[in-house]
């Protein structure tokens, strides 16, 4: 797929992870990892997680080898409360890359906007240079204690806040300029350039195309092979709608998040506050089962 549509940057997540190293076709990487942590020694589960830990970055490499840009390789989830076990943890795949002769320019390092991985990323980037895309974002609340952080990028969800409203709301389809997704990713750019923040907003997570064509003018977008064979079956001009002179005349007033405040604010967004618990347990879960096939 990546071959075929040329992105500039690629992700992976502990989901698409698991999915791929069960596939034959990549069975010598999970190979690999197994040697790797057999070779460092240690307890069993130490040498589980330097095999996980190997694993990630070994399809990070893989990836690399098939883009300009960037991979996102993803720390824990189980660590989303402990923010120097996340910090230890980047800095130990960095280092892996290193290992594999790949820079940390061409790494993103995607850490859970819980305020524990949001300060781990301001350390991240200020002390060590290392840059971070913060994922699993719902809130508003996120989103700007993530620009006060001064992260690389954000990984706002779109087709996610969208379950959510139809599965706990009246409304089961809405249109794109409507979706609730979009509305939050929306806003979202709209404070970013209207303060000058520099983090990349990207929108995630998509469900349909009508939410990926909603966001036109975004930073950047990152979208599924299933949905970018959608999109390349359509020859229509899109004009963007979203724009830094746009946001720069929106009517929005900048906000400052101490720990306090971050939690107060997130927490009454309920959307948010389910889906962040609920996407870290479903990554937690599959990293589990990732291990126990190691």
């Amino acid at each position: 797929a990546i071959d075929e549509y040329k992105p500039l940057d690629a992700t992976t997540n502990p989901s698409l992870i698991l999915a791929a190293a069960q596939m034959p076709a990549y069975q010598k990487l999970v190979d690999d990892a197994v040697a790797y942590g057999k070779k460092l020694g240690g307890s069993e589960d130490e040498q589980i997680q330097n095999a996980c830990d190997k694993l990630f970055v070994l399809f990070g490499a893989e990836i690399l080898k098939r883009i300009p840009g960037r991979v996102s390789t993803e720390v824990d989830a189980r660590l989303s409360f402990d923010k120097e076990g996340m910090i230890q943890r980047a800095r130990r795949l960095i280092d892996l890359y290193k290992e594999a002769g790949i820079g940390k320019d061409r790494i993103l390092i995607k850490l859970s906007s819980t305020w524990e991985g949001i300060q781990a990323g301001k350390v991240l980037e200020a002390e060590y240079g290392i840059h971070c895309n913060m994922t699993l974002l719902f809130s508003f609340a996120q989103a700007v204690a993530c620009a006060e952080a001064g992260v690389t990028l954000i990984s706002p969800f779109v087709g996610r806040i969208l379950d959510w409203y139809v599965a706990n709301g009246d409304k089961k389809t809405y249109e794109p300029s409507e979706d609730p997704g979009v509305k939050s990713v929306t806003k979202i750019y709209n404070y970013y350039k209207k303060f000058g923040y520099k983090t990349i907003v990207m929108g995630a997570s998509f469900r349909n195309t009508g939410e990926i064509k909603a966001l036109t003018g975004c930073d950047y977008l990152t979208i599924s092979p299933k949905l970018l064979a959608e999109l390349s079956k359509e020859h229509v001009k899109l004009t963007p709608t979203l724009s830094v002179k746009d946001a720069q005349a929106c009517d929005l007033e900048k906000i400052h998040l101490d720990e306090k405040a971050f939690r107060w604010h997130h927490n009454e967004d309920q959307m948010a506050v389910e889906k962040l618990s609920d996407g870290i347990r479903k990554f937690a879960a599959d990293a589990i089962k990732l291990e126990t096939m190691l």
